[in-house]
């Protein structure tokens, strides 16, 4: 296993280097390429995985077939759909790479194991589960009833790596605007002389 992984555990401060040692063998690297799954939407939510580079995203297919993408994860952050993973349930949502990834993934079963002999991975979760929640109550917050041009400043001032790794689609997609309307936003900000 590369050492992000386990730097990322020792950033926590929760856990000794025994524990991160013996947690790190249940963690197996998977490679996605740009476009492969690492959860299909109606498919049992068997895994929890850690970016250990690359990217997805996770999205939902509306009536139209449209997606509807509500999150995108990057290096260093865990990704499922922890509320279907921790029920062991069918994943309501599809989580996609958007980019080449290495994901070090634990199974539910690994993953019960893990909690039952190491206490202190029960704060890491606690962590994570916060981390999503406040990036959900930010989502909501920030790109809600807003105008596709503030959707878009919101966007360049406090999550500048969506406009450098995200393509516009997938921008336009989680902001809940169209690809034109995205682009016109674009454009009135990044025109000079625009206030």
């Amino acid at each position: 296993m590369t050492g992000v992984f386990e730097n990322y555990l020792s950033s926590t401060g929760g856990l000794s280097a025994d524990e991160i040692n013996f947690s790190a063998q249940f963690f197996k690297p998977i490679r996605l390429k740009k476009g492969d799954f690492f959860i299909r939407e109606d498919e049992s939510c068997r895994h929890i995985g850690f970016i250990a580079s690359g990217a997805v995203k996770a999205y939902g297919i509306d009536k139209e077939g449209k997606e509807n993408i509500t999150c995108f994860k990057f290096e260093n952050e865990f990704v499922t759909s922890f509320p279907e993973f921790v029920a062991q349930e069918k994943s309501r949502r599809s989580i996609r790479a958007i980019e080449d990834s290495i994901i070090y993934r634990i199974s539910y079963p690994d993953y019960q194991h893990l909690l039952g002999q190491v206490t202190a991975w029960n704060g890491v979760i606690k962590s994570v589960m916060e981390h999503e929640y406040n990036q959900k109550e930010s989502y909501l917050l920030n790109y809600n009833n807003r105008s596709a041009v503030d959707k878009y400043r919101h966007v360049l001032s406090s999550e500048p790596m969506l406009v450098q790794r995200i393509t516009t689609q997938d921008l336009a997609s989680y902001l809940g605007i169209t690809q034109r309307s995205l682009t016109r936003a674009k454009g009135q900000i990044h025109r000079p002389n625009a206030l």
